[in-house]
């Protein structure tokens, strides 16, 4: 709405300094120059909107916020967490989601316990209800060097999630509660 607002703004205030019926080369020449020179103002303004804040953390994980939170954070170790989720391969293939055909519930589970990747755990313990990240999890936080690999006849292992692969998630983070007495 703002990008919407500022290219209003640039475009009248371009027409309201030069006039488009002036006779002449010069007249029509500063129109499009200033005309030029809004757009791209307008541009320039537009992209700086569209660049989120890439953040990494110590440990290595890369995130963006797409969606800010509701609640300011304040899980701690051993809440029960609902998050949906979906992770990716890096070359975009979905291997997992909670909204997947036959998945209609969030995936709770306990943070800091082992349910889910370490990458995970350490993401959604930062986060605050109602937010949204697109994480990168280096291999180090995910499955490290034994993948998810089934082996087959003859020895060979087929692997959904290769050794050693970073893999990208998209995280909401739905819930929070206390665990049960």
């Amino acid at each position: 709405m703002r990008v919407i607002s500022l290219s209003i703004i640039s475009i009248a205030l371009t027409l309201s300094q030069t006039s488009a019926f002036s006779v002449g080369d010069n007249s029509r020449r500063a129109f499009l120059a200033q005309t030029a020179g809004s757009a791209a103002a307008l541009l320039g303004a537009q992209t700086a909107f569209a660049a989120p804040e890439v953040i990494t953390t110590p440990s290595g994980i890369k995130y963006v916020v797409t969606k800010p939170p509701k609640e300011a954070p304040k899980s701690i170790k051993g809440d029960i967490i609902a998050i949906e989720y979906t992770g990716y391969l890096p070359n975009g293939q979905i291997f997992d989601a909670t909204h997947a055909e036959g998945k209609k519930n969030a995936l709770m589970f306990e943070l800091g316990g082992n349910a889910v990747i370490d990458g995970i755990n350490e993401m959604v313990a930062d986060m605050g209800v109602g937010e949204k990240r697109q994480v990168i999890v280096p291999a180090s936080l995910a499955f490290k060097d034994k993948g998810i690999c089934v082996e087959k006849e003859g020895g060979e292992n087929e692997c959904l999630i290769k050794p050693g692969q970073t893999l990208v998630y998209d995280i909401s983070l739905k819930r929070t509660s206390i665990p049960p007495p």
